[in-house]
C-alpha cells in the first residue's frame, strides 16, 4: 500500500530556506514595510470598537514588565544593539572612518537634531499649555524607513546619497541616544549602574582577548541590559553600548568579525521582529479631537520639527559648511538631491515614538505619538515625489551618456547653479 504524503503546517526550514527569509528580511525595504504594516494596524485597532482590548494587551504582565514595556525597553534593545554594531563599523571601517568623508553628514546631522528641538521649544514655550519637555521628540530619524523609501523610489540616485543618508541617520540616532541618556532617564541606582558598567567592561575584555564564548556573550549582554533598566537610564542604552564595544576589524585568517557576524545574524531578527512589535505596541493611538489636534502646541511643535525643522537643518547646514570651509559634496550629487534626502530625514518614527514615550503620559503622549505619524507619513511622501523627480533626472542622464545623446547636457544645466555651489 501506498504511504500517504504527510502534509506538515509550519515544516522545518532548510538551510536554504532560513538563508531566503533572512536575506529578504535583510531588504532595506522589508524592515520598513513590515513597520509600518504593524503601526497601521495598531492605530486601526485603537480606533475601533474593540480598542480596549488594544490597550488592554500593551498592559499584561509578563515577568518583570507589561508587553508595552518588553517592546520599548526589550524588543528596541536589540534594535539598538544592531544600531551600534552599525555604528562601530562605520566608525572604524566605514563612512565615518575619516572626517574628511564624514564631515559633511555629520554636521547635517547635528543641524537636523538641533533645529527641529528649537522649532519645537520655541511653539511650545510660546504658546497656552506647552510642553517644552519633550523638545527631543522631533530630533530623531528613523534609520529603517528613512533608507527603505530611498531604495523604493531612487533606484537611479548616485550611492553616495545613500551613504549620506546612512551616515546622517546614525550620527542622529546616535545623538539623541545621547540626548535619552542625559535629559529622559530617572533618578539614577548607583548599585545597578556600576552593575551594568562592569558587564560592559566585561563585555569589551571578552572581545579584547579574543574569547569565544558566546553563552557567556549572551549571559553578560542579557544582565547588562538588565541593571541598565534597574539603574533608571533607559535599557535600550545598553544594546548601543555593547554594539559599540564589539570588535569590528577582522584577525588574520577570520573571514569575518564578531560585529560583522552579529550584524548579519540578528539585523532579520531586527527588522523582522524587534521593530514592529515595538511600532505595533507603541504606534496605537486612539485620535480624539480631530481638526482640534492641529492646535495643540504638542502637535505642532512635532510635526513642524519633522516635516520643516528637519529639513532646514539637514540642508541648511551641509550648505553652510561647504560655503564657509574647503568641504565639498561628491560631484554626482546635486544640492537637488540633498534637499530631497533633508525632506526624508523628517521620517522619525521609532525613536520619535520612544522619546514621546519617555516625556510625556496621559493625553501628552497620545497626541505626541499622533503628532509623529503624521509628521513621519507627510514627510515620507514629500520626500518620496521630490526623489521621484530627482531619480527621473538621473535616470534620463545615465541613459544619455551611454547612447552619447545630449539629453545628459540638458541635465547638467539644468543644475549648473548646483555644480557651482558644490
Amino acid at each position: 500500500m501506498r504511504r500517504l504524503m504527510r502534509l506538515r503546517y509550519l515544516p522545518d526550514l532548510t538551510a536554504n530556506d532560513r538563508s531566503s527569509v533572512g536575506d529578504f528580511l535583510r531588504k532595506e525595504t522589508v524592515g520598513g514595510a513590515l513597520a509600518l504594516v504593524a503601526a497601521a494596524v495598531a492605530v486601526i485597532w485603537a480606533n475601533t470598537a474593540w480598542g480596549d482590548a488594544y490597550f488592554d494587551l500593551r498592559h499584561v504582565q509578563l515577568g518583570p514588565l507589561d508587553l508595552e514595556h518588553w517592546a520599548a525597553d526589550g524588543a528596541l534593545t536589540l534594535f539598538f544593539f544592531v544600531a551600534g554594531l552599525e555604528l562601530k563599523r562605520e566608525f572604524v571601517v566605514g563612512s565615518l572612518s575619516r572626517l574628511s568623508d564624514a564631515v559633511v553628514p555629520i554636521v547635517a546631522a547635528a543641524c537636523g537634531v538641533a533645529v527641529p528641538a528649537l522649532i519645537y521649544a520655541i511653539v511650545n514655550l510660546t504658546m497656552d499649555g506647552g510642553r517644552p519637555e519633550g523638545w527631543a521628540i522631533p530630533s530623531a530619524t528613523d534609520i529603517a524607513f528613512a533608507l527603505a523609501v530611498l531604495a523604493v523610489v531612487g533606484s537611479a540616485l548616485p550611492p553616495q546619497l545613500r551613504a549620506f543618508l546612512l551616515t546622517l541617520a546614525v550620527v542622529d540616532d546616535l545623538i539623541v541616544i545621547v540626548i535619552i541618556a542625559a535629559f529622559y532617564s530617572s533618578s539614577l541606582h548607583l548599585t545597578s549602574l556600576a552593575l551594568a558598567a562592569a558587564c560592559l567592561v566585561a563585555w569589551w575584555l571578552l572581545q579584547h582577548f579574543r574569547v569565544q564564548l558566546w553563552l557567556v556573550f549572551i549571559v553578560l549582554a542579557v544582565a547588562a541590559w538588565w541593571f541598565m533598566h534597574e539603574s533608571g537610564i533607559h535599557a535600550t542604552i545598553a544594546g548601543v553600548a555593547l554594539g559599540l564595544l564589539t570588535r569590528v576589524r577582522r584577525d588574520e585568517g577570520e573571514q569575518v568579525s564578531p560585529a560583522e557576524f552579529l550584524e548579519h545574524q540578528l539585523h532579520p531578527l531586527s527588522a523582522g521582529f524587534a521593530v514592529p512589535v515595538f511600532a505595533f505596541m507603541s504606534a496605537g493611538v486612539a485620535v480624539t479631537g480631530g481638526l482640534s489636534l492641529a492646535s495643540e502646541p504638542v502637535v505642532l511643535g512635532v510635526v513642524l520639527g519633522l516635516v520643516l525643522g528637519k529639513p532646514i537643518g539637514v540642508l541648511g547646514g551641509s550648505w553652510l559648511l561647504c560655503r564657509l570651509t574647503r568641504a565639498d559634496i561628491d560631484d554626482d550629487v546635486h544640492w537637488r538631491d540633498v534637499a530631497a534626502v533633508a525632506v526624508l530625514a523628517g521620517v522619525g518614527f521609532t525613536v520619535s515614538l520612544l522619546v514621546s514615550e519617555l516625556s510625556f503620559a496621559g493625553e501628552a503622549r497620545e497626541e505626541a505619538k499622533t503628532a509623529v505619524l503624521v509628521a513621519s507619513l507627510t514627510a515620507a511622501l514629500l520626500a518620496a515625489a521630490l526623489l521621484g523627480v530627482r531619480n527621473r533626472a538621473h535616470r534620463v542622464a545615465r541613459i544619455s551618456r551611454d547612447r552619447g545623446g545630449h539629453v545628459g547636457c540638458v541635465e547638467s544645466r539644468t543644475d549648473q547653479p548646483d555644480a557651482q555651489e558644490t
